[in-house]
């Protein structure tokens, strides 16, 4: 029998505004994830003191202050949580970090999780991914999206500069990562999913092309927005590949070798920009180079702190992160002395 539907996990509610983290309780109402506000909120340190004055129209939920990031403090909050049979849901407020330690533990104890953005720094906002520290390895973990998304403009504004453009470098990557999957499936015959493909790029565009920046209440609007596509496009893929290709295997490789140079967004841009430079896209090249320098992101190995060699040597060794996974990278097979000529030729295009 022929399929003519398909049943795809995305939020109920998606809301960008100033203001959003008020309108939580109606969104909980209207939305029947919780008609009493018998909610647990997790919050990190620092912000959360603030947020927390501000849930006096969450009356019955109950407040948990999380160390974000690692698998343990996941584990410790689902552990907190499980006995509590009067929960209906749990809300997270705050970055990337966070939230993701708020979808796993949601995830071990089958509760309908809530994520409520005070940053923008990458994808994670509707994501059905968790990037969770483990042994001192930032390891990826399948969850349950969640079941709706605020982004609060009034928190994103105060957010660091440096969070926002690891966000429009994460948003802006998904450009290489549908091509490395478009190639994948020319070369290899790799399924490709184009609903998929398209609800990336799109937001991924409309970040590329708005003339806005950090300070513009549109301009923050769209980044969520793409953050969000995003994240739906990679739970309708079954898989990272939207939004992940030779440019994310190029911001592990520099995880790897170099940890603590850049945000993780900020790694996947100058990615973005190798392999599409690599492809010889000289059209997207030029677009996205001009994104990055108009919101302030590294292009080149010494904006990084690295030398060309440096960065040759970890674009050489970027496949090794994602074994399996077919991108420009893989295609081209360039060793390090061939990438370092091709970097210092990408180089000189960009002064």
């Amino acid at each position: 029998m022929p399929t003519f539907a398909r049943t795809v996990l995305a939020p109920i509610t998606v809301e960008v505004s100033a203001g959003a983290l008020a309108r939580l309780p109606e969104l909980l109402v209207d939305a029947r994830i919780s008609a009493g506000g018998r909610v647990a909120v997790a919050l990190g340190p620092g912000l959360g003191e603030t947020i927390a004055t501000e849930l006096d129209h969450l009356p019955d939920a109950t407040v948990h202050t999380v160390k974000p990031g690692s698998l343990a403090s996941a584990r410790d909050l689902a552990g907190r949580l499980r006995d509590d049979h009067r929960v209906d849901a749990l809300v997270g407020i705050g970055g990337g970090k966070l939230l993701d330690t708020a979808k796993f533990a949601a995830t071990e104890l089958g509760l309908p999780m809530v994520s409520v953005a005070t940053s923008l720094a990458h994808d994670g906002l509707a994501s059905p991914t968790a990037s969770l520290e483990r042994d001192g390895v930032s390891v990826s973990y399948g969850v349950h999206p969640p079941l709706a998304v605020l982004a609060d403009l009034d928190f994103i504004r105060r957010a660091p500069v440096g969070q926002l453009r690891s966000g429009i470098g994460d948003a802006l990557t998904n450009l290489s990562a549908v091509a490395d999957w478009q190639l994948s499936h020319d070369v290899n015959g790799e399924a490709i999913d184009g609903l998929a493909v398209a609800i990336a790029r799109s937001g991924a565009e409309a970040v590329l092309r708005h003339p806005g920046t950090v300070s513009d209440d549109g301009f923050l609007t769209s980044l969520a927005y793409a953050l969000v596509q995003g994240g739906l496009a990679m739970g309708m893929a079954g898989s990272s590949r939207p939004c992940s290709g030779g440019c994310h295997e190029i911001s592990h490789a520099l995880d790897v070798l170099h940890p603590g140079l850049a945000s993780h967004g900020e790694q996947g841009a100058v990615g973005a920009l190798v392999c599409t430079w690599l492809r010889g896209d000289e059209a997207l090249f030029s677009e996205l180079s001009a994104a990055m320098g108009r919101h302030g992101l590294p292009r080149t190995a010494a904006e990084l702190g690295l030398t060309t060699a440096e960065l040759a040597t970890a674009v050489a060794y970027a496949p090794r992160t994602r074994p399996g996974r077919y991108t420009i990278l893989e295609h081209r097979e360039l060793d390090s002395v061939a990438l370092e000529r091709h970097l210092t030729e990408m180089m000189h295009e960009l002064d």
